[in-house]
């Protein structure tokens, strides 16, 4: 398993339906569901968090160990499969996974389905992670 399986993982979600707190591909997924489904199909089973409110006071009740997903601190520059957690606006946060070329995918509520943006979604980015190499 490689960050550009990842990539290409989420990658292969583009276009499908958005909905909160949804984890199927057949019914729809919102960021946190579209990097569960994009690491099942790299037969890396994990249970994100559900049933969060659209405005966070504290993340920690909400955030998993990055680690037992697979994943570790990473820094710059982007690789294809970093996942960033961005605040775009007070109180929200949002996953997003890096492509396979410089696009970023992720689930937009606005749209109503997983798009490819050519620029990183806006606001801070709160954490930067890469999916560990296979052992």
């Amino acid at each position: 398993m490689s960050g550009m399986g990842l990539a290409q993982a989420a990658e292969g979600l583009v276009g499908t339906r958005f909905r909160l707190h949804g984890r199927d591909p057949a019914t729809g997924l919102d960021c946190i569901g579209l990097l569960e489904a994009a690491l099942a199909r790299l037969n890396r089973k994990v249970t994100l968090p559900g049933g969060y409110p659209l405005r966070l006071v504290g993340l920690d009740h909400w955030l998993p160990d990055p680690a037992e997903c697979g994943f570790a601190d990473a820094a710059l520059p982007f690789e294809p499969g970093d996942v960033v957690l961005l605040r775009p606006a007070t109180g929200q946060v949002h996953l997003a996974i890096a492509g396979t070329g410089s696009d970023w995918i992720h689930a937009h509520a606005g749209l109503r389905r997983v798009v490819s943006t050519p620029q990183i979604p806006t606001g801070p980015i709160l954490h930067h992670w890469r999916l560990r190499p296979a052992s």
